[in-house]
């Protein structure tokens, strides 16, 4: 199969999901030899340029005429049977897949929920907040600012938003979206995408590690996140102040605006703050951990570290919210608590943590959901399943 892959890499000074699962499938496809191709953007384009920068980007964010006769170009030469979109903010746009037309099929993987939320996190004030997607407006987005906090930075992604769902955008001209959760499709449904062409698929750990026995591991707990209000570290480190000194350790991996707040919260505890760390130190410190805790406080996609634990046998403990409570199974593969709720993380923390041999249980439960789920053979069959649908649903549409 001929695949053509499409992605606008997000800024290179902070991390991004997202391009990490764009590298992963480009690599499990050409794995599997099939005939790849990419057609990539870098918003370091425009992010080193100031203000010109910024307009150029808000201009190019609902339509880039450019990019759509780029792409067409790219099309003729390589004539792929498949055109794959990651993202197409803010540089490539959702005019791409006009482009397309009956080129090839078209498959658009939902990694947030900017389809329908200008902000793509239905998060206001640090609340969920579904309005703009529940109502089918983009009112709400352009009356609060929920870009960046700002009207004028989000007038570009709610012209984008209210002009595609105008246009039909996403019920005529994509033939397969992936969900990368149950949770998430259910959402994108209800704000008007079509539910017959949506598919989930979550994210996968590409090859096999190996699993730290657990007599071999550290006696602590590990966060790996964005030190933000969103992520729930201060519900965690109230949790941890209610545990007092005989708290296990507790490290937290990755840098963020919280983290001198954060450090003057956790004076007298046991946490240690490691910082942002490459993707191979923060996986060491999963694999070595006995528990990963996640306590979000927004709707998350798919973690990646979710899947990382699962990977080292690791169990993880989350927040009763979005899809986490469907991907992490309460007492098969880690356990779940209320989320903005530090005495029922504690309760429950503290419970899987005290209880003899539950945690290496849940360790084994959580690998063995791996095995079954997240390998990159399983996710392959999946996205392989997801193309051929697209392509007869385009083959039957013309």
């Amino acid at each position: 199969m001929k695949i053509l892959l499409v992605h606008n890499f997000y800024g290179s000074a902070a991390p991004s999901g997202e391009n990490m699962v764009f590298e992963a499938e480009k690599s499990l496809l050409q794995k599997n030899g099939h005939d790849v191709a990419v057609f990539t953007r870098q918003s370091d384009e425009i992010r080193n340029n100031g203000f010109a920068g910024m307009l150029r980007g808000a201009i190019a964010t609902p339509w880039n005429w450019r990019m759509g006769a780029a792409i067409k170009k790219v099309m003729e030469d390589f004539k792929p049977d498949v055109v794959h979109v990651h993202n197409t903010f803010p540089l490539i746009s959702p005019a791409i897949f006009y482009a397309i037309g009956n080129r090839a099929a078209s498959v658009f993987t939902l990694h947030n929920y900017r389809l329908f939320c200008p902000a793509a996190i239905p998060l206001r004030n640090g609340r969920v907040c579904t309005l703009c997607i529940e109502n089918k407006t983009v009112w709400p987005s352009l009356k609060y600012g929920c870009y960046r906090k700002s009207r004028l930075a989000t007038l570009p992604l709610a012209v984008s938003v209210a002009l595609h769902r105008m246009l039909g955008t996403w019920t005529k001209h994509v033939d397969a979206f992936i969900a990368l959760s149950d949770f998430q499709r259910t959402l994108m449904a209800r704000a008007g995408l079509p539910d017959e062409r949506t598919y989930v698929k979550p994210n996968f750990y590409p090859g096999k590690p190996s699993v730290v026995p657990w007599a071999q591991r550290g006696n602590c707990v590990v966060f790996v996140g964005r030190l933000s209000a969103e992520k729930g570290v201060n519900s965690l480190l109230r949790a941890w102040r209610l545990w007092g000194i005989e708290a296990p350790a507790l490290k937290l991996v990755g840098a963020g605006e919280l983290r001198t707040e954060l450090e003057k919260k956790a004076s007298g505890l046991p946490v240690q703050f490691i910082g942002q760390v490459g993707s191979s130190e923060a996986q060491a410190h999963i694999a070595d951990a006995r528990l990963l805790v996640l306590p979000s406080e927004w709707f998350e996609g798919f973690p990646m570290v979710i899947r990382e634990a699962f990977a080292f046998g690791t169990p993880v403990a989350v927040s009763n919210i979005g899809p986490l409570p469907s991907i992490v199974q309460h007492g098969k593969d880690g356990v779940v608590f209320e989320p903005e709720n530090p005495q029922s993380l504690l309760n429950t923390v503290r419970t899987a943590w005290v209880t003899p041999s539950l945690l290496e249980e849940l360790g084994a439960g959580a690998r063995a959901e791996f095995e079954s789920k997240y390998t990159e053979d399983v996710n392959y069959k999946i996205l392989m399943d997801i193309y051929k649908k697209a392509i007869a649903s385009k083959k039957s549409a013309l």
